[in-house]
């Protein structure tokens, strides 16, 4: 009886926690004032690169990092999707590197920091979806503690309308929500037994500039 009670009130917790991340993520403003020294962009949604592109544009930092492309991927469908201006298309081919190593939120965290140590940056702005931005900095945390990370959530058009009227919507969130609570129970053990070995292994990403 006991355990039955523990479960229900665990399934209870769980099934709160849910709702007040989908509300967070959905009410989530974007901007940012601060400038850095790196940008670094995650692929997935529209938006996220146009938006990190547009920061670098206006000054906001030296360079920016778009990690996770993908490897069938050209550079020139990159500028061409989202560069809005003569200007922005420029700086892909003297301030953008691509990383087409990263295939999920680790590997992101883990081509970030090692591009942030190449480069000798000190603090990062991270463009990614509001609802991918808790996720995304628990990870750049763990991997680069040192570093000064300013977010800059890019709010989804999937998040435009009541994300609970849209079965897709709502299982987008349920899974990054699961994968939430993963990263910080992963977060707390390291917190508990020390440095993990991706913390600190070093990645042999290779920067690729835009040509």
């Amino acid at each position: 009886m006991h355990a039955l009670r523990v479960m229900v009130i665990s399934c209870l917790a769980v099934a709160a926690g849910f709702f007040i991340f989908a509300y967070s993520v959905s009410v989530m403003p974007s901007g940012v004032s601060a400038s850095a020294d790196g940008i670094v962009a995650l692929t997935g949604d529209e938006d996220r690169i146009s938006e990190a592109v547009r920061l670098l544009a206006e000054g906001k930092a030296k360079r920016l990092l778009i990690s996770g492309v993908n490897k069938s991927t050209r550079a020139p469908e990159i500028i061409t999707l989202n560069a809005a201006t003569g200007k922005e298309a420029r700086l892909f081919h003297c301030c953008v590197d691509l990383d087409k190593r990263a295939l999920n939120t680790e590997d992101n965290a883990s081509e970030t920091t090692a591009w942030v140590r190449q480069k000798g940056f000190r603090s990062l702005i991270v463009v990614t979806s509001t609802y991918h931005m808790p996720r995304t900095l628990i990870e750049l945390r763990q991997s680069m503690p040192d570093v000064e990370l300013i977010p800059y959530p890019v709010k989804s058009p999937r998040l435009e309308d009541q994300w609970w009227s849209d079965p897709r919507t709502a299982w987008v969130l349920g899974k990054e929500y699961l994968k939430l609570i993963t990263a910080f129970a992963r977060y707390g053990a390291n917190s508990v037994l020390g440095p993990t070995a991706k913390a600190e292994r070093s990645s042999p990403m290779i920067n690729a500039r835009v040509n």
